[in-house]
């Protein structure tokens, strides 16, 4: 009997190790992504650590504006495994957010990570949707030096709520966070969404969905 229980605390135990944990640790000092592999795994491929150099761990170019001027007045500059090879099975990633006046980061979805949002100037209202079934929105405005978390998975945005611009720094808990854009990913799926599922789905005719899809 003592057996059987020693069994089960330890199957528990590794159960609940496994739902906490979200990217593993390494088990290495580091693994810059090979760009020549071609092995598919989870992540990328290990560059020989003796073929490292430090620039596989360096980028340069945030304090560079981005360039708000287009429909929805925000720039976003991704600092993730893509620009630097080094933060691969790290689990962390970064972007600087560049809002026009009154320009908004449109909500959206990270299915892979948390996000923690710093702002550096101006005045930002953000904001996440609780899940199913209450659907809260939980929402406050940030001024310069403010922190806010967004949890993993939730619906979230960003909007400048001042006359000049705005900026911010992100950091999440991946290396490929991932971005699902609500409006994009409903409207503007390739193949498209039957117009008349969508229809239904958000009580309108499918002449309106038709003219929506076509801005996607």
């Amino acid at each position: 009997m003592a057996k059987q229980m020693l069994l089960l605390s330890l199957t528990v135990l590794t159960i609940s190790s496994l739902a906490i944990a979200y990217e593993p640790s390494p088990l290495q000092d580091f693994c810059v992504t090979d760009s020549n592999s071609s092995a598919r795994v989870n992540g990328f491929a290990c560059k020989d650590p003796k073929m490292v150099q430090a620039n596989d761990f360096f980028f340069s170019g945030l304090h560079i504006a981005g360039n708000p001027s287009n429909a929805v007045g925000s720039s976003i500059k991704p600092v993730n495994v893509a620009q630097i090879p080094g933060l691969n099975t790290l689990g962390l990633a970064m972007v600087r957010l560049d809002f026009a006046p009154w320009g908004i980061n449109p909500p959206h979805i990270h299915p892979r990570a948390s996000e923690i949002l710093t702002v550096l100037e101006g005045s930002l209202e953000v904001g996440f949707v609780t899940s199913n079934p209450e659907n809260r929105l939980i929402t406050k405005v940030l001024c310069k030096g403010d922190v806010f978390v967004f949890p993993v998975g939730l619906v979230h945005f960003q909007r400048n709520v001042g006359n000049g611009f705005a900026v911010a720094m992100a950091a999440f808990g991946s290396q490929n966070p991932g971005l699902i854009g609500i409006s994009n990913a409903v409207f503007g799926s390739n193949p498209p969404i039957a117009s008349d599922v969508l229809a239904k789905a958000f009580q309108v005719d499918k002449e309106t969905v038709e003219q929506i899809q076509l801005k996607f």
